[in-house]
């Protein structure tokens, strides 16, 4: 999350007027976020958490986590907006940011993959998820500092052990992260959305294979269950309880609402 420290004539004030809550952890969003959207971005993360819909979160200890880290999605209108985001935008609504996420509504797609859009809502409200909780909760199996266990497999994945951007990943590499602003744990967070989404569907469509070759290879379920059994390990254990099913954005057990700031 990019935060700014002042704002100068040029700079629009963001207004956080929206906010929701999902089992304790904080979704908020300015006035320029629709409804829909919020609520969609809500709904994703309630699924993630309370994958069997229950009405009750599958992994209470890892919620219980999230809500130590302070963990917030921010939401605003676009990209752009950030630059001026500082958080005494929120504290001074109560809320404190420990770890945050940030998440646009001009990625926001409910129904995205139906007109050939990917939600990005899957990625960022999941990064959240596991930087705030699966991280902390399981160090010695999710933390994307070298030596875990999702690391050591994430090594396998970029065909060795790189702590800087190569300028050329190994041929048989099927997870190759060129971004230089991302250091290595950094790559292990983008390799745990990969792969968990892959596994849950999410990139099994022909026109998402275009978007993402340059960066991961394994399109389908099976594919990624036959080609990264070490972190298909991780992901299918019990111990963890990691949703089985992808999120819709149709969360029903619970009714989620926005509340004013």
């Amino acid at each position: 999350m990019t935060a700014c420290s002042t704002l100068n004539a040029k700079d629009k004030p963001l207004n956080f007027t929206q906010k929701v809550n999902v089992f304790g952890v904080t979704i908020v969003a300015t006035d320029t976020v629709p409804e829909g959207k919020l609520l969609h971005a809500a709904s994703v993360m309630a699924e993630y958490l309370d994958n069997d819909q229950d009405g009750k979160a599958d992994n209470e200890l890892l919620v219980k986590t999230i809500r130590l880290q302070k963990a917030v999605l921010v939401m605003v209108e676009q990209e752009e907006d950030m630059e001026y985001f500082r958080e005494s935008m929120l504290t001074e609504h109560g809320i404190e940011v420990g770890i945050g996420q940030d998440l646009y509504a001009t990625e926001t797609h409910p129904n995205g993959a139906a007109n050939g859009i990917f939600d990005a809502t899957l990625e960022e409200v999941l990064h959240l998820i596991s930087n705030a909780g699966y991280e902390k909760l399981y160090p010695n199996t999710f933390s994307t500092r070298p030596g875990s266990a999702q690391s050591n497999a994430m090594d396998i994945a970029r065909g060795g052990v790189f702590k800087s951007i190569p300028n050329r990943y190994p041929k048989q590499a099927w997870y190759s992260y060129y971004d230089p602003t991302c250091d290595y744990e950094c790559q292990g967070g983008e390799y745990f959305y990969w792969s968990l989404t892959t596994l849950l569907g999410a990139q099994d469509y022909g026109w998402r294979k275009k978007d993402i070759s340059d960066e991961w290879r394994l399109y389908t379920p099976q594919e990624f269950i036959e080609g990264d059994t070490a972190m298909y390990q991780l992901l299918s254990s019990p111990t963890y309880k990691i949703p089985t099913v992808l999120p819709n954005g149709k969360y029903k057990a619970i009714k989620l609402e926005i509340l004013s700031l």
